[in-house]
């Protein structure tokens, strides 16, 4: 499964892994893919140096990547955390606190703190983690809201590391295009996490042809190698996949519970919500998401004081794991994952997959050449 892109990244198959887990990410990587791992978690620098440390040492010495959270448009810009805290209404605070209360969640442990932070969506924090990140042999470094700032741009290109940004419409695509990005992640309305309106098999050959001769990646709704094959068909150079990873037995979801939930959970129980960060993201359908998108609700706020406003909230959530509310970002591919197993067997499914696919195809290909020439013959005869 070689691309151009593969072949200039240096790995076996183009199929690109984004993950919060660096277990999962050191998988992928070693199965020959890019295992892409996502920062915005953490808000301690020294916390991303270890784990960074632990890819280091357990990828074999292949490529791997980091995805940052920069907002190209921001609410709220050089102020500090609690600044950002002070700026949300408390009409949002008293839903959250009735919300909680209609389900009765219970407080966190005197002295606990939240576990849930999005102060990784504050570009101050991407900037901290970047500082670590240049210190390791980054293959690829991926921006999941637009393109990264101009010196971030200059800064990656000087270590030699590409540039990824996810689009969801062509016109983004050229935006990242006349940005200095090197590869453009078309990412459908399938897809879990951000995303915009767009399908996937309308947006690739549309982002294909906007931003040719710079590589696109295909993303969401992709589960199996079939898919992989259809997004190479369009003109994608490979396949970004993020959600699949999450049923793995390498996947360190914070509940059992949650799980549990993933792999029962079809491809219409997901829900496009600004319920957890203020843009549209694709996440399990829960109580949350539809108190967040009902009538009663006050709106979301702009990111990031909607991630601060439900931090301490999802935390409290994940930890005594209140079933109706319990939810993730994830894609509507959720309606494959139905089995746990290691990140090596999904990908050995991908790859065996897109061979079949592609074998199927060259048979259709193969028949409608001889039956062409046959006919030919026959026309002259």
């Amino acid at each position: 499964m070689e691309t151009e892109l593969s072949r200039r990244l240096g790995i076996e198959h183009a199929i690109f892994g984004f993950t919060p887990f660096p277990a999962v990410a050191a998988a992928l990587t070693r199965a020959g893919g890019l295992g892409v791992l996502g920062a915005v978690r953490y808000t301690d620098p020294d916390d991303l140096r270890r784990d960074l440390d632990w890819m280091q040492a357990h990828t074999d010495g292949k490529p791997y990547g980091l995805d940052v959270v920069m907002p190209a448009k921001k609410a709220v810009d050089g102020v500090g955390e609690a600044d950002v805290e002070a700026m949300i209404p408390a009409g949002h605070r008293a839903f959250v606190r009735d919300t909680l209360a209609k389900y009765h969640v219970p407080e966190l442990a005197e002295g606990a703190a939240s576990g849930w932070r999005i102060t990784g969506w504050m570009e101050q924090v991407a900037r901290r983690q970047l500082d670590v990140a240049f210190d390791y042999p980054l293959a690829l470094l991926a921006n999941a809201l637009g393109s990264p700032p101009a010196d971030v741009v200059r800064r990656a290109h000087d270590h030699g590391v590409l540039v990824a940004a996810l689009a969801g419409s062509a016109a983004h695509a050229r935006r990242h295009a006349e940005a200095g990005i090197d590869v453009v992640v078309a990412q459908g309305y399938e897809a879990g996490g951000h995303t915009g309106d767009i399908a996937t098999m309308v947006l690739v050959p549309e982002v294909v042809e906007a931003v040719a001769p710079l590589p696109v990646l295909a993303a969401g709704g992709i589960g199996s190698g079939g898919q992989i094959a259809a997004a190479l068909a369009l003109g994608a150079q490979g396949a970004w996949l993020g959600s699949l990873w999450l049923t793995t037995t390498e996947a360190e979801l914070h509940s059992r519970a949650l799980t549990e939930k993933l792999l029962a959970a079809g491809s219409g129980d997901t829900v496009r919500s600004r319920a957890l960060t203020g843009k549209p993201a694709r996440q399990l359908r829960t109580g949350w998401t539809d108190a967040w998108d009902g009538p009663e609700s006050p709106g979301a706020l702009p990111m990031p004081l909607q991630g601060l406003l439900v931090a301490e909230a999802v935390s409290r959530i994940q930890t005594y794991e209140v079933q109706p509310l319990l939810g993730t970002p994830v894609g509507q591919i959720v309606g494959r994952m139905n089995t746990e197993r290691g990140v090596q067997a999904v990908f050995d499914d991908l790859t065996r997959g897109f061979e079949e696919a592609v074998d199927r195809i060259t048979r259709i290909a193969g028949r409608g050449r001889t039956g062409a020439g046959e006919e030919g013959k026959g026309g002259t005869a």
